[in-house]
């Protein structure tokens, strides 16, 4: 249901090739995120919200520059400074995570946005915003899962494994937010160009 592995390194190369290529900030970074594979761009925002000290969801220039380092971004100051002036619509001096996250995240058209959030809805019982290894039992099936077969793991394990698909690779907090997983899916959506392909896929994966 996530990205397939072959996807996700389609991916990776697709984005290390445009990102070589891209001459504006925004489109460099997107691309340098996405080259880390779908979840990259979510990746990047956990490391501004982890950085976030003052929680007013809100970054300064010094905090910007700090989260692309601490994420292991390569960028020279002077292309950092262009990027934050040009996310700083309003001249405020700071950013909203929204913002720069929406910013960031690859165009999706609206077909494909409401079919993600179709299929979030779906996963999201309880109503609450987020999806736990609660919310997944009686949607996602183990039964076929090879170590839910071997015995190796319980059904538990198995749903955390999925979730974990959803999120950073080096911060797995076992719950995915639907901002999560648009991030997510429109890192999958930048690898596929036919939308009749990216709905089928969604379709047929969630049985939307």
């Amino acid at each position: 249901m996530a990205c397939t592995q072959r996807g996700n390194n389609e991916l990776k190369m697709k984005a290390k090739k445009m990102m070589k290529d891209a001459k504006d900030p925004i489109e460099k970074l997107r691309y340098a995120c996405l080259a880390r594979g779908a979840s990259g761009i979510k990746g990047l925002g956990r490391t501004f919200r982890i950085m976030d000290d003052d929680s007013d969801l809100s970054l300064n220039i010094k905090e910007f520059k700090k989260g692309i380092h601490d994420y292991g971004l390569i960028m020279e100051d002077n292309v950092m400074e262009n990027l934050f002036q040009q996310l700083d619509k309003d001249n405020s001096g700071a950013l909203s995570f929204d913002e720069f996250l929406t910013a960031l995240r690859p165009p999706m058209n609206n077909n494909r946005k409401e079919l993600v959030r179709r299929a979030f809805q779906k996963l999201d019982k309880t109503g609450d915003g987020v999806v736990t290894v609660q919310d997944l039992h009686g949607v996602y099936n183990v039964k076929k899962h090879p170590k839910y077969i071997s015995g190796e793991w319980t059904e538990d394990q198995c749903l955390k494994q999925f979730l974990d698909s959803f999120d950073s690779p080096n911060d797995k907090d076992g719950k995915v937010t639907e901002e999560e997983f648009m991030n997510y899916y429109s890192g999958v959506s930048a690898s596929i160009d036919n939308d009749a392909y990216f709905n089928l896929m969604m379709v047929n994966a969630w049985k939307l």
